[in-house]
């Protein structure tokens, strides 16, 4: 793997991003690489990487739930350089199913990676930002933190969370000269729906309350992936916000990314809900 601080002396623009070992952190790797910043592209898997690596990427292993992986990579990072100017928080995944049928171990799962790890790995890099007074806070949300729906209230809960956290840190930080910047991607290609799909399986019990609507439980853990804007695309479009002199707060990116903060603001709930219960069975 190509570590960090390799070939390199002094960076112009230095970027840490979680979850690069496919989809839109991958593509946000790439897209700054290509912009002239030097990328620590970081992953739970490091073989995931090894494409990375091969264009001179710095690459690190990092298990966002693991203190000691944050301390690792953010010392290296802070002798390798010194600075850091842009942390993405992309790592993250959808756990999907009914909410009566997730214990409390798998909420405790699902906000663990989607909302602790992100501020862990602000807590530990802000310190760096503050010494130059400057830097940017990149939160990768959803629309499904502002649309909640069905079979997903988790991942949905998970997601306004950490927008909430990161209007907070925003005002919290501004004395001190970092930005942050919240994302709200709508339909995005990439392997989440996948994932999921894969979080559904043994979930759904044969006495379950919901065995009429498993077709329709597993639709909505798909249905990111329908008529999905490429990663890149969307990669490209946020660097040229992230590179930005005064970058802006909130970004919505991709297919519906508009279209569902629209209907959570101006649509009635009643016709809100009826919409929903209509679309998952639960009428």
């Amino acid at each position: 793997m190509a570590k960090i601080g390799r070939g390199y002396v002094v960076p112009d623009r230095v970027a840490l991003i979680t979850g690069c070992s496919s989809g839109i952190g991958r593509e946000l790797a790439l897209a700054l690489h290509r912009r002239g910043t030097i990328v620590i592209a970081t992953a739970r898997r490091p073989e995931s990487l090894q494409e990375l690596a091969d264009l001179g990427i710095a690459t690190e292993a990092l298990d966002v739930n693991s203190q000691a992986d944050i301390n690792r990579v953010v010392h290296a990072l802070k002798t390798a350089y010194g600075r850091l100017d842009i942390l993405i928080n992309n790592a993250g995944f959808g756990q999907m199913g009914p909410l009566l049928e997730l214990d409390t171990r798998t909420l405790e799962n699902q906000f663990r990676t989607n909302v602790f790890a992100p501020m862990a790995l602000i807590r530990a890099c802000a310190p760096l930002m503050k010494s130059e007074r400057r830097g940017l806070i990149c939160n990768i949300g959803s629309v499904s933190g502002v649309m909640p729906t069905p079979f997903s209230g988790a991942y949905c809960a998970s997601k306004a969370a950490l927008h909430t956290l990161s209007d907070v840190l925003r005002l919290e930080l501004r004395p001190f000269g970092i930005r942050v910047m919240t994302v709200q991607p709508g339909a995005i290609a990439s392997e989440f729906g996948r994932h999921a799909e894969v979080s559904l399986r043994g979930l759904l019990a044969p006495d379950s309350w919901y065995k009429r609507q498993e077709e329709a439980v597993r639709a909505r853990a798909l249905a990111s992936q329908q008529n999905a804007t490429l990663a890149r695309d969307m990669a490209k479009r946020l660097v040229a916000e992230l590179l930005k002199k005064r970058p802006p707060a909130l970004v919505r990116i991709g297919n519906k990314s508009r279209l569902l903060p629209w209907m959570a603001r101006w649509l009635p709930r009643r016709l809100r809900d009826w919409l929903l219960a209509r679309r998952f069975k639960l009428r």
